[in-house]
C-alpha cells in the first residue's frame, strides 16, 4: 500500500470484436477458471483468438499470439521505434541560463522547480501502479507487452527529471520531497493513490463485477485523468519556456516525455473501451457518475495547480487561461470513453499548443532527431 507515511471525441472501441459473455472466477494470471478445474484436453487445445479477453481471460497468458489486440502490439512497436534516453540531449545551454542570475525571473524558476517536484514522483508513481497493479490483473498479453514498454518509458522520464535536476545543480531533497511538502502536487498525489492501493492490494482479485469496475476506474484514472490530465499544465509551461529559447534542452526532454505520455494515454482509452465492449454490464449509469465526478475533481486540482505554479502571468501565460484548457481537455478525454462533453463551449485557449499536441493523434508529434532514433539491430552498416 502506498502512503505519504510509508514513504479524442467519439474514439470508438476496435472494430471487429464481438462483446463476450463474462467469465468470472478466473484468477489474476488469466490462467484457467478457479471455480472448476478444466478438463485435461481443454488444459493443453492451442490458444484460440475468440477465447482472449483483457480480464478474466481464461487463456493462457504467457501465449503471446494468436493476436487479438493487433493495436496493442502495434503501440508495442511504435514505443519501441520512438525509444530515446535523457544523456543524448544537450543541457549546456540550459546550465548556463540557470546559473546566470539574468537568466530567468524568479517566476520561471518557480515553474521549472514546482513541474519538477510533481513529475518526478508522478511517473514513479505510473510505474509502480503498472507493474505492481495493473499488470497483474490485464490477462491479453499484448496488451501486458505494452505495458512493459510503458513501465520502461516512465522508468526513462523519471531518469529525465533526475538529469534536469543533476544538470542544474537544484536542491534534490527539496525537489523530490515536494510531493509531501507542496500542497497543490499533494493534493493530485493523494487523489491518485487510492486507485493504486486498490490494484495493488494482493488480496485483489478481478472476477466480480464490483471488482471488475474497480480495476475499470483505475484505468480510467490513469489514462485519462493522470496521464490524459494532470500532466498538461506543466508541458504547455516548460514548451512554453521552449518556445522563447529557454532551458531548450529541458523542453526537448518534456517533447519526448509528452510524445510518450499521449500514446500511454491513446493505449489506455482502447484498453478501457475494449473492457466495456467485452463487459458492458459493467458500464451502469452509476458507474458513469462516478467517472464524471472524478473528472470534475481532477479538473479542479490541476487547475490549483496551475494557480500555486503562477501567481503572476509569465511567459504569456496566466493561471485563469488554463481554466478553459483544462476543460477542454476533459471534455475530449470524456467523449473518448463515451460519456457526453462535462463543459459547454469550451475550446482551446493555446493554438501553438494544438499545432504540437494533436490531442487526436497518437504517433509522432515532433520532428527532431528522437524520432529517427535507431536500436543496433536497425543500423546499416555499409
Amino acid at each position: 500500500m502506498l502512503s505519504f507515511e510509508d514513504t479524442q471525441p467519439g474514439q470508438q472501441a476496435t472494430p471487429g470484436l464481438q462483446p463476450a459473455a463474462p467469465a468470472y472466477g478466473s484468477n489474476i494470471m488469466g490462467t484457467e477458471p478457479a471455480a472448476a478445474a478444466p478438463a485435461p484436453a481443454a488444459a493443453h487445445r492451442r490458444i484460440r483468438v475468440e477465447d482472449k479477453r483483457i480480464i478474466n481471460s481464461p487463456t493462457d497468458v504467457n501465449q503471446l499470439v494468436p493476436f487479438k489486440y493487433k493495436w496493442a502490439w502495434e503501440k508495442y512497436l511504435a514505443g519501441c521505434a520512438n525509444h530515446w534516453m535523457p544523456q543524448e540531449i544537450n543541457m549546456s545551454r540550459d546550465i548556463a541560463q540557470w546559473k546566470d542570475p539574468n537568466g530567468l525571473t524568479p517566476d520561471e524558476r518557480r515553474i521549472i522547480t514546482r513541474n519538477l517536484g510533481f513529475f518526478v514522483t508522478a511517473d514513479s508513481l505510473a510505474a509502480n501502479n503498472i507493474v505492481l497493479g495493473t499488470y497483474r490483473h490485464i490477462t491479453a498479453p499484448e496488451c501486458r507487452q505494452y505495458l512493459l514498454r510503458q513501465a520502461f518509458e516512465e522508468a526513462i522520464h523519471t531518469h529525465a527529471y533526475q538529469y534536469i535536476v543533476e544538470s542544474l545543480g537544484l536542491d534534490e531533497s527539496e525537489v523530490f520531497n515536494a510531493y509531501m511538502e507542496v500542497e497543490s502536487i499533494r493534493d493530485k498525489d493523494e487523489f491518485l493513490i487510492p486507485f493504486i492501493d486498490v490494484v495493488m492490494d494482493q488480496n485483489f482479485k478481478t472476477g466480480t463485477p464490483e471488482n471488475d469496475q474497480k480495476l475499470l476506474k483505475s484505468l480510467i484514472v490513469f489514462a485519462c485523468l493522470m496521464e490524459g490530465l494532470f500532466f498538461y499544465v506543466g508541458f504547455t509551461q516548460i514548451l512554453a519556456l521552449g518556445r522563447q529559447n529557454k532551458m531548450t534542452g529541458a523542453a526537448e526532454q518534456y517533447q519526448y516525455i509528452l510524445r510518450d505520455e499521449s500514446m500511454h494515454c491513446n493505449f489506455g482509452i482502447d484498453l478501457i473501451n475494449q473492457i466495456k465492449l467485452e463487459n458492458p454490464h459493467l458500464w451502469t449509469a452509476a458507474f458513469r457518475e462516478e467517472i464524471k465526478a472524478l473528472f470534475l475533481k481532477a479538473v479542479e486540482l490541476e487547475y490549483r495547480y496551475a494557480e500555486d505554479t503562477m501567481p503572476r502571468g509569465v511567459l504569456g501565460l496566466n493561471a485563469p487561461m488554463f481554466k478553459g484548457y483544462l476543460r477542454f481537455i476533459a471534455n475530449r478525454r470524456a467523449q473518448q470513453i463515451g460519456i457526453d462533453q462535462l463543459f459547454e463551449g469550451e475550446e482551446n485557449p493555446f493554438p501553438w499548443m494544438s499545432e504540437m499536441i494533436d490531442l487526436k493523434k497518437e504517433k509522432n508529434f515532433f520532428e527532431t532527431r528522437v524520432t529517427e532514433y535507431q536500436t543496433g539491430g536497425a543500423l546499416s552498416w555499409d
